[in-house]
């Protein structure tokens, strides 16, 4: 292998590696430590929980054992999902199933997937030909906007913690919290591939978290990591977990 091909493979895997423990596509796998750093960030007990995009009931299932009186409800559009979210939670009177998708206004759309029920659903059909991923199968759902549910379910009430993975929309769902958002203490987002499908950037999220008045974290291995401000190096398309918290 000629020298110069040697010296880029060890820059790439030294690459990947600052990357890493800079939170940079250390996004898959990281429930507990997500929870951890959102729970850090908050600090105190919550109360209230909203999980929008809540799959299979994972990121719940952790919030529920590290917060035994916690209250969450949670939201899931997949028929699939929704299936093994009753079986996890159905007896549980502290979490409450959604069968909804959210966006920036209530209606109908197409959740796209390359099976059902699975992790990479997404309101946007992506192109995953590269990594010979297709996504063909395709359900109706229905849309609601947060703020509306915020009002006429939660009453109005201060939300301790939101977490978002909703595969590129999760700019959308924010739009659509509208009020609400001013009464949230810490919000966890993911932000990777998707976006690329989306046309979503993380100076996007970096703007309207600044609007609202929140700073914003990305969670890495040694901990949640301040941005202090946006800079175009930012901008990672690997699967990366992001925290905003409303400042003090």
């Amino acid at each position: 292998m000629p020298a110069p091909t040697l010296v880029f493979n060890l820059l790439r895997r030294l690459e990947r590696f600052a990357a890493n423990k800079l939170g940079k596509g250390y996004g898959a796998a990281t429930l507990e430590q997500e929870v951890a750093a959102m729970a850090s960030l908050l600090g105190t007990t919550p109360k209230l929980a909203i999980d929008i995009g809540g799959n299979v009931g994972g990121y719940s299932q952790v919030l529920r054992d590290r917060f035994p009186g916690l209250e969450i409800h949670v939201f899931e559009p997949a028929r699939t999902n929704l299936a093994r979210l009753a079986d996890r939670f159905g007896a549980d009177p502290l979490v409450r199933v959604n069968p909804n998708a959210v966006g920036s206004s209530a209606g109908s759309a197409t959740l796209f997937s390359d099976e059902p029920g699975s992790g990479l659903g997404s309101l946007t059909k992506r192109d995953l030909d590269f990594r010979g991923i297709s996504f063909e199968v395709a359900e109706a759902v229905e849309v609601i906007r947060f703020e509306t549910y915020w009002r006429d379910v939660l009453a109005s009430r201060p939300i301790d913690m939101i977490k978002l993975d909703i595969e590129g929309h999760e700019l959308d769902a924010l739009a659509g919290m509208g009020e609400a958002l001013r009464h949230v203490g810490v919000v966890q987002f993911e932000f990777g591939g998707a976006n690329i499908d989306t046309h979503t950037y993380l100076r996007d999220f970096f703007t309207l978290f600044a609007t609202a008045g929140f700073e914003l974290y990305r969670i890495t291995p040694l901990g949640p990591q301040r941005l202090d401000r946006y800079r175009e190096s930012e901008e990672c398309f690997l699967t990366t977990n992001f925290i905003a918290r409303r400042k003090p």
